[in-house]
């Protein structure tokens, strides 16, 4: 596995709805309730993506923007436009079995015509510290042009929305987790882009190479000198190229990666004790494994768990 699909691991579709709606200037549609990502692209047409407090952003036929939450935003045909908001897009979840449904939808502003934008949108869950490390390294709104993203996809996509047919949630998610993990590819792939650190040095035959060792068996008792072995190098060699690609020496890469892990183990595995949890990302010292986490996280392992177990208070959003 590597550090890409690693982090992708917690944002899979899973009962996420897609909401489709064709609109006739002027429209305005506000999209509320946080989702953690929502992914739109336009079918036909275009609108503005109006993120708060952030820069607008033009969306044209086949462009693809993906809007990092919890802010609300809008999607309007013309930036100031002079249609009242409709609320949107409420991400909801409903008992389902197996977990969590989640449903995205909005009432239509038009009845089509020539004028007319078609945009789909996909409200996007993610779960956990891991894929927090993923939304840390995207901006508030992620744009893709037409032609820079998975191709017939989009045919696809418009193809099964209109459908009811059996097995159509399924191929919905599979669509959905398509088309982010494009996207963000091709985002990170741009010319002059700056991806992570994490995602250029995957391409390092070199460090490529001992990031996928790590994230393969995080646990395992790694050395520089291991790592380097593995991969061909000398210990200098690969301290060097790891820190100058990744921006950390490989061990306090491990030692981030590894309470990484532990913090979703500890609120997953609820009756696991501290020392099973330190065990599993390869601390065989459970005080060595609560030092280290309160170290990075700034609070042990016993206060993190009882913190992400107290319900928190949904805050209000601002007004756009």
């Amino acid at each position: 596995m590597d550090a890409f699909g690693d982090l992708l691991r917690g944002v899979r579709a899973q009962g996420s709805l897609f909401g489709s709606s064709t609109l006739t200037a002027p429209w305005s549609l506000h999209f509320v309730d946080g989702a953690p990502l929502t992914l739109c692209t336009v079918l036909c047409g275009g609108g503005w993506i109006v993120p708060e407090r952030r820069p607008p952003e033009r969306l044209g036929v086949g462009d693809t923007a993906i809007v990092r939450g919890p802010a609300p935003f809008l999607f309007v045909d013309e930036v100031g436009t002079r249609a009242e908001p409709v609320e949107c897009g409420a991400f909801c979840s409903t008992p389902a079995q197996g977990g969590t449904r989640y449903r995205l939808g909005w009432h239509d502003a038009g009845t089509g015509g020539e004028n007319t934008t078609t945009l789909v949108v996909g409200a996007y869950p993610v779960r956990g510290e891991i894929s927090r490390r993923l939304l840390d390294a995207l901006p508030a709104v992620l744009r893709v042009e037409s032609g820079g993203g998975p191709g017939s996809v989009w045919d696809h996509l418009a193809a099964e929305v209109a459908a009811d047919t059996p097995g159509q949630q399924v191929v919905l998610d599979r669509l959905l987790d398509w088309m982010l993990v494009c996207t963000l590819r091709e985002y990170f792939d741009r010319p002059g882009g700056t991806p992570p650190g994490w995602y250029s040095a995957g391409r390092d035959p070199v460090v490529g190479g001992a990031l996928r060792l790590l994230h393969e068996d995080p646990a395992a008792p790694w050395t520089v000198a291991s790592l380097a072995s593995r991969t061909g190098v000398s210990r200098a060699t690969l301290a060097k190229r790891f820190t100058e690609l990744v921006g950390e020496p490989p061990l306090t890469y491990l030692t981030h990666w590894r309470m990484t892990l532990a913090a979703d183990l500890l609120t997953e595995r609820e009756t696991e004790t501290v020392a099973e949890i330190a065990r599993a990302v390869g601390y065989s010292d459970a005080f060595a494994f609560s030092a280290a986490f309160k170290r990075t996280r700034g609070i042990s392992p016993s206060a993190y768990r009882r913190a992400a177990a107290a319900p928190s208070p949904q805050p209000a959003s601002a007004p756009l």
